[in-house]
């Protein structure tokens, strides 16, 4: 076993070594971070290294750019610093104010507090707090195992394996709500008929979720019957209790815990005039950095000496130069990736923004062609994408809401799904609310509007938009 272990990591960490360098690392660590995180990071790293210094107001240059128009995607050329003798420095765009301050629920406090009850090791606690930082808001683990696995290891230096995250999966899993952690709905309904009243019989529910899954969703009831060989006054009996279970713990559980204050600090700021797009970064509180010319100034000395003490002091000088001059690139190069990221995405999606943000002009956009517009990696663009939001005149939004699959018309045109949402709520809005539309009859409505859309669709839409079945909606 412990064989095994030696040569799972020994492969992991070739696997590090061959992909990506120290100061590629440090540059996809810094791409994940947001305004604030970046903030204290910039801040951490000058107090831990003394030859990177903040350059005070006083030295400032005066023509900061605040942003540029996105007319044509136009990809930055000063994307790879690989160092060339310079002391480089780090000018952080300041766009003058703090902007928006929102209300958010959030839940994962509560679940950390139940992760600390447990009884792990520090790398189980590790594991079991990315788990927790990956749940969406409805409390579900999107993520692949195989994913989280590689992030720990690049952004945590935690080397696990799936069988451990799995583990400590599990025990998650068993945190209140019932439910929570769950990596797609089958699961989560199973996680709580795991959890029902010890007095009841839950075994026909567990067989209806786990071998007829796909017939529950349909609502072929009779057949379920009839396949599990049950009455069908059973059946309907049993499916009555799954449909009340949560199918949004993590919902529920923010409900629960009430609404938390949380500052968002939007990563860039994009303003529209004259049907001109312009987009800045919002580094309002990230200093400006440079290499400290003291030391740069206390290397040349000792380099000029020729014993062992002063090489061994110019080597520790080095170090220290070299560390900030690898920071200040990486920081440098994370404000280029957001940019091209961000402004192809503007460029794309540029008849959104100058008509003030109406989600009928939305199109379908995946992370792909981003990559393409850009020429960076899809990873990159979804490190971007994850957990940063742009400060327009109209609203703050996530980087995510505009990513969206398309939706192929009968007419051959491509619209974003942001259209059909639009249109599924008009329909439901205009139904007869003692006879509502069944997810069926919407899907044969869409039809009549073009719209070609699988029935399951329709329900995941719906979902979506968090509007119940039509038996819910019935007044």
């Amino acid at each position: 076993m412990a064989g095994n272990t030696f040569a799972q990591t020994q492969k992991h960490e070739q696997i590090l070594t061959q992909t990506l360098s120290p100061q590629q690392l440090l540059t996809v660590q810094l791409l994940e971070l947001t305004t604030m995180e970046i903030e204290d990071r910039v801040r951490s790293e000058v107090m831990d290294n003394p030859a990177l210094e903040v350059v005070e107001n006083d030295d400032m240059p005066e023509n900061i750019s605040e942003g540029d128009a996105v007319s044509d995607f136009q990809q930055d050329s000063d994307d790879d610093y690989s160092g060339n003798g310079e002391i480089p420095v780090f000018s952080g765009y300041s766009h003058g104010d703090d902007y928006v301050i929102s209300d958010s629920v959030s839940f994962g406090d509560t679940l950390l507090e139940q992760l600390a009850e447990l009884q792990l090791t520090p790398e189980e606690k590790t594991v079991g707090e990315y788990i927790i930082g990956s749940l969406d808001e409805d409390g579900f683990l999107r993520k692949d195992i195989s994913e989280i696995e590689d992030e720990l290891l690049i952004y945590g230096n935690v080397m696990t394996d799936k069988e451990q995250i799995l583990d400590v999966l599990e025990r998650v899993q068993a945190f209140e709500p019932a439910g929570i952690a769950a990596r797609n709905l089958q699961e989560c309904l199973m996680l709580q008929l795991n959890r029902a009243d010890s007095g009841k019989d839950v075994s026909l529910h567990k067989r209806i979720v786990g071998d007829f899954y796909d017939d529950f969703t349909a609502k072929h009831w009779e057949q379920i019957a009839d396949k599990l060989g049950v009455s069908k006054e059973d059946c309907r009996s049993a499916i009555a209790d799954i449909v009340r279970l949560n199918p949004r713990p993590g919902a529920s559980l923010s409900e629960n815990v009430g609404f938390s204050r949380q500052q968002i600090i939007p990563d860039f700021v994009l303003d529209v005039v004259d049907d001109n797009v312009y987009v800045s970064l919002n580094n309002v509180h990230v200093p400006e950095l440079r290499v400290s010319d003291e030391y740069v100034q206390m290397l040349d000395e000792q380099l000029a000496g020729g014993n062992q003490e002063q090489k061994a002091a110019a080597t520790f000088l080095k170090q220290k130069i070299d560390s900030a001059k690898g920071f200040i690139s990486a920081v440098k190069q994370r404000e280029n990736t957001m940019l091209s990221t961000m402004r192809a995405i503007v460029a794309k999606q540029k008849d959104y923004f100058i008509n003030g943000g109406d989600e009928a002009y939305l199109k379908p956009m995946i992370l792909e062609d981003i990559a393409k517009m850009t020429g960076y990696d899809i990873s990159t663009i979804s490190r971007v994408s994850n957990s940063k939001y742009v400060q327009t005149p109209w609203s703050v939004s996530s980087l995510k809401y505009f990513f969206s699959d398309g939706v192929t018309k009968s007419d051959g045109t491509e619209q974003s799904v942001y259209e059909l949402f639009a249109v599924i709520k008009e329909l439901i809005d205009g139904e007869d609310k003692a006879s509502p539309l069944t997810d069926q009859v919407l899907q044969e409505k869409l039809t009549e509007r073009g719209y070609n859309v699988a029935r399951r669709t329709v329900a995941k839409y719906r979902e979506q938009l968090n509007i119940p079945v039509a038996r819910l909606r019935k007044m």
